[in-house]
């Protein structure tokens, strides 16, 4: 991984979970989650594209809750991982294409 790489993902987890945020449960601590949008079967998203999740958003909570457990009912209730990415990158300050 590229030194910009690592910089950008400890940038990105430092935020805490966009989720939790976004529903006012506070700051908790976060993973990285590579967006699927517009990726292949097994293909992971360049590092820029990545949102910060906490353990529950993101592999744990189940269905509805976990992105992993079911990413379209888990995007109607929380917003697209496009969406998402674009906040991410709007409160960092850097826009990527």
């Amino acid at each position: 991984m590229k030194k910009a790489d690592s910089l950008h993902l400890s940038r990105v987890a430092a935020l805490g979970c966009i989720v939790c945020r976004n529903q006012n449960l506070g700051e908790t601590p976060a993973e990285i989650h590579h967006i699927r949008t517009g990726q292949g079967a097994s293909q992971r998203a360049d590092h820029r594209k990545s949102i910060p999740l906490c353990h529950m958003h993101h592999r744990n909570g189940g269905y509805g809750v976990a992105i992993h457990a079911g990413r379209k009912q888990w995007e109607r209730n929380f917003g697209t991982e496009l969406q998402l990415l674009e906040q991410v990158q709007l409160e960092l300050g850097v826009l990527y294409a």
